[in-house]
């Protein structure tokens, strides 16, 4: 993702073994380090890292795939897996700094690329049980009380369908947008409320 030769010859091989390209999701992460105490003593190299991969890698691979996703005849689509942090504050400064700037070009690009028949979408999950919440399940089911609204953390077939979707020709008039996929987390407070109720 550092490197815009490789993603240009990896997106060559795509459209070389499957004859076009349609679809692009950018979700590629950079290294999610822990805040340090106080924001002064973070170093450059956690926020280097994080906007070259999370960030940038979107910029490179969507670099490379425009050309081809706009020869596909009003079917390409670019759906970028943003993140909730990108929305507000579950801490990671530089992880949730580029997820939001990717919110901010995901808008952009979906200006730019509408012309030419490319739609530009963002899909932002809260927390998915996937292998970096391996041996944590004691954390998930607190979450998935406490926290979230529908009571349940998230798989990766919940976000594959939503990509699957913004995808699709059934969102075919849908550009520019972000699409929460996070068990009504942004939009219910429910902590704040049984905090109320105590």
């Amino acid at each position: 993702m550092g490197d815009q030769s490789s993603v240009d010859e990896a997106t060559a091989y795509a459209v070389e073994t499957f004859g076009r390209l349609d679809v692009l999701v950018n979700n590629a992460l950079g290294p999610v380090a822990p805040d340090r105490d106080r924001f002064e003593d973070e170093p450059d190299a956690v926020f280097t890292v994080q906007h070259d991969v999370t960030f940038m890698g979107a910029v490179r691979c969507s670099r490379a795939a425009l050309p081809h996703l706009a020869a596909a005849g009003g079917r390409g689509a670019i759906v970028n897996i943003g993140s909730v942090n990108a929305e507000t504050d579950f801490g990671n400064h530089a992880y949730s700094a580029a997820k939001a700037g990717l919110a901010s070009l995901t808008r952009t690009l979906a200006g730019d690329a509408a012309a030419r028949g490319v739609r530009v979408n963002q899909i932002n999950p809260g927390t998915i049980a996937t292998t970096a919440w391996s041996g944590k399940d004691r954390e998930l089911k607190t979450l998935a009380d406490r926290v979230y609204p529908l009571s349940r953390v998230g798989t990766p077939e919940d976000v594959a369908a939503a990509v699957a979707f913004l995808a699709s020709a059934d969102a075919s008039w849908i550009t520019g947008t972000v699409l929460r996929v996070d068990g009504g987390l942004l939009a219910v407070n429910t902590h704040f409320a049984e905090v109320l109720g105590e």
